[in-house]
This record gives structure tokens, C-alpha cells and sequence, in this order.
């Protein structure tokens, strides 16, 4: 008997346990919310966090405060969300390194390891030419690189960073050997787009924002951008799709995730939330202003876009031996 009363008071316990839970999540939030940021601040990644982090207070009317978890070239701070206890008080702005990170042998901050909540910027990746080259279309360029293996160099970064898988991931996926455009290693886009003017190389794989200077000067031209839609901010350059009949999107996004097993609520919230924020004119122009396209996606797409560009990237890295696994 003293068992059985023992158990039924556990279960009570247990049960107005569960009840208060259950209650405290439909409230949520009821107490400030800390956004981790794997990057330093006063980066891209830091300065578009903040202002969502400040549209998330005014929604909200609890504090949502950034703190910065660097190293590792982003793992730290993935890792920090990752670990973080499933209550949503503990969120962040996870970036497409997530992507990447096991495939090269560094575990703990998979896809797997999150629950994603929604996608607020991304901006695509696209492909550099010189304005004199004799390529209309990609369709032209790809044409090129297949008939004339290792004749036009390719840059943008350093080897293996994103802005090479994207152009290397590229060709994979239209059945072209990646190395049949070598990859000439460079300290960022900005040496890269002079190469290419200089015309010591052929082609950079960088953001249209990067590459608006040369273009504007009449030395460069974008002839398509790695994205599953056109750029809000460049609306006239056509994406991979469109282009080359392919779905092949290596965006170097930003959303918000927290870790697996996110209450549903919570996931809600700042899904819907987000819906709202990448739909203000104010914010809109905000971004647009620093050179940050808005580019919403809810939690179940951003999911899959993810996902499907971890499968992706790996793949790259596979092609041009990269890849740990």
C-alpha cells in the first residue's frame, strides 16, 4: 500500500510537473532569450543577428540579447547552441558552415544537432567573368571549361572555403570534373576580382555585392548566381536554374535554430515571427542598406534547403578530395 501511494504521489508530481511545463511554453517567452552568434562582432552574420535580435524584442516584449561565441572557424558557437538546453531561452543564427563541419571530420554540429527555425537572409553565390570574355550565358562559360579542361582558373577564396565548392560543386553537378577548372588560391574576393581583371585568371566565384565594383566599372560581368530564386537586390542575373537547368544553391545563409528537440511552440513563434520581420519595409530597407538580401524561408523549407545543401556540399568536397567521409 505504501508503495502504491508512494508511485501515485511520484505520478502526480511527474504530471503537475508536466502541466506547468506545458504552461510555461505556451507563455514562452517569460524571460529574457540569449542569441548566440558563432562569428565575431561587428561582422555580417553579428550585424544582421542584432537586428533581428531587436525585432524579436518588440515582438516579444522580453530582451533577446547577442552573445558572440567565436572560433573554430564557427564551430564554437554552433556547438554552444547545439549543447544548449531544449527550453528556447538558448537560440541562434546558424550559418551554411553547419553544413560542412562533420563532413570534415569535426562532429557535434550537424543539422541534425538543431531544430531550425526559420531562414532570414541569403545571399547567393554567383559566377565572374571578365566583360570582354566571349561567354553570353553560363551555359556558354560551362561549355568552355568541358571542351578546354584546365585552361580557365577559377578564384574567389582559399581552397575549400564555400566560394570554391559552390564553383567546384557546380560542375559536379553538371557532370564536369571539378579540377577541370583549377582553383587558384586567394585571400578573399577582392584579390580575385583584380586577377580577373588583370586577366590572370578566368572566372570568380563570389558574391554579385563583391563583384558590383568591376561591374560597374565596365571590367566584370555576373552570369548567374547559385540560388533556387532570383536576388532581391539583383534581380536581373539568372540563377542556376534558370540557366543551366539545375538545382544547385550553396547559400551562404543565416537562420535562427536552437538546439534538437525545440518545443514546438517555440519553433512556432519565432517561425511566425520571423514571417513578420522579413516583411517589414523598415527592416527590409535596413538590410538592404548594409548589402544583405532578405530571403525568408519557414522552419520546415529552411529545413529542407539545409539539408539538401549539406548532401550537396559534401558532394563537393568528395570531388575535389576534401571530404573525410
Amino acid at each position: 500500500m505504501k508503495v502504491f501511494k508512494a508511485a501515485l504521489a511520484a505520478s502526480l508530481l511527474v504530471g503537475g510537473s508536466l502541466a506547468l511545463t506545458g504552461q510555461a511554453l505556451a507563455e514562452w517567452p517569460e524571460r529574457a532569450v540569449t542569441i548566440i552568434v558563432p562569428w565575431s562582432a561587428g561582422g555580417g552574420t553579428d550585424a544582421t543577428a542584432r537586428a533581428v535580435a531587436q525585432e524579436l524584442e518588440e515582438r516579444f516584449g522580453q530582451p533577446f540579447n547577442v552573445v558572440n561565441r567565436t572560433g573554430g572557424g564557427g564551430l564554437v558557437g554552433h556547438i554552444t547552441i547545439a549543447n544548449s538546453a531544449p527550453d528556447g531561452y538558448t537560440l541562434g543564427v546558424i550559418t551554411i558552415e553547419t553544413t560542412m563541419f562533420e563532413a570534415q571530420g569535426l562532429p557535434g554540429a550537424a543539422p541534425e544537432n538543431f531544430t531550425l527555425l526559420g531562414r532570414f537572409n541569403a545571399d547567393p553565390i554567383g559566377i565572374n567573368v571578365r566583360a570582354d570574355a566571349p561567354y553570353a550565358t553560363a551555359e556558354d562559360l560551362i561549355k568552355a571549361v568541358s571542351a578546354n579542361p584546365g585552361a580557365l582558373k577559377a578564384s574567389g577564396a582559399n581552397r575549400g572555403g564555400l566560394s570554391h565548392l559552390a564553383w567546384a560543386g557546380l560542375l559536379n553537378t553538371l557532370g564536369v570534373d571539378p579540377e577541370a577548372s583549377p582553383w587558384v588560391a586567394s585571400d578573399g574576393s577582392a584579390p580575385a576580382m583584380q586577377q580577373l581583371a588583370a586577366n590572370a585568371i578566368s572566372i570568380v566565384s563570389t558574391s554579385p555585392a563583391e563583384a558590383q565594383s568591376l561591374v560597374d566599372a565596365g571590367e566584370a560581368k555576373t552570369l548567374v548566381v547559385m540560388a533556387d530564386e532570383r536576388s532581391s537586390l539583383y534581380p536581373d542575373i539568372p540563377t542556376a536554374g534558370e540557366a543551366l537547368g539545375v538545382e544547385w544553391s550553396p547559400l551562404p545563409f543565416r537562420g535562427m535554430a536552437g538546439p534538437a528537440e525545440l518545443p514546438e511552440e517555440v519553433v512556432t513563434k519565432v517561425s511566425e515571427a520571423l514571417a513578420e520581420i522579413t516583411e517589414d519595409e523598415d527592416f527590409i530597407t535596413m538590410m538592404e542598406s548594409r548589402g544583405f538580401s532578405v530571403a525568408y524561408q519557414d522552419a520546415e523549407t529552411f529545413t529542407q534547403t539545409v539539408m539538401r545543401s549539406r548532401d550537396a556540399l559534401v558532394e563537393a568536397m568528395q570531388a575535389v578530395g576534401l571530404a573525410q567521409q
